[in-house]
């Protein structure tokens, strides 16, 4: 993602959100299938278990968010865990329906709206705190995605595309972003 510079908190925001969804994105791209429905341990998650997860806990949050509680009544978290998508066309097509949740609400806001008050679990927060914590969410899950997807990319076919800098080429990359042949985030 090229690092834009901004002073507004909801550009920003955004800015994030996209960045760690493509993040997330580029490693399931190189995940062979198998590796989607794999666990490393039986206290792991699969790649498609964090994707249902995820894509839960989006439309729970933003769905209505300015004028219901962030947790759904009808959200059953414990099931987020069970019965994946069996499928790399199913998990992403749960993997969109979420984000479109998430950028649907969003995209509309104002920075007048940053300062309004939503509820999470009948806690108040702020709309950019309720955006904060849900940055730090998604980035901790895309995370997890990225680990995993590594480990079972690597174990199937002896090689990773790296999705940042890669090892031992630091100085190529600050060179080149010095040179404007490439962008920093």
């Amino acid at each position: 993602m090229t690092h834009e510079f901004s002073t507004s908190y909801l550009k920003d925001s955004l800015g994030l959100f996209r960045y760690y969804k493509r993040l997330a994105e580029r490693a399931i791209e190189q995940c062979p299938d198998g590796g989607l429905f794999a666990t490393l341990d039986p206290e792991s998650n699969s790649i498609a278990t964090i994707v249902k997860h995820m894509a839960g806990n989006m439309r729970s949050r933003w769905t209505d968010f300015l004028s219901t509680d962030g947790e759904k009544p009808d959200r059953n978290r414990d099931t987020e865990f069970e019965a994946p998508p069996k499928t790399r066309a199913e998990l992403m097509a749960v993997w969109e329906a979420g984000w479109n949740h998430v950028f649907s609400a969003l995209e509309p806001l104002t920075e007048a709206d940053m300062t309004r008050k939503v509820l999470i679990r009948a806690e108040p927060h702020s709309v950019m705190q309720a955006i904060h914590r849900q940055i730090a969410h998604y980035a901790h899950h895309a995370g997890q995605i990225l680990f995993a997807a590594k480990h079972f990319t690597f174990a199937s076919k002896g090689a990773w595309t790296s999705l940042s800098v890669p090892r031992k080429q630091s100085a190529q990359f600050n060179a080149d972003v010095s040179s404007g042949k490439t962008s920093q985030r």
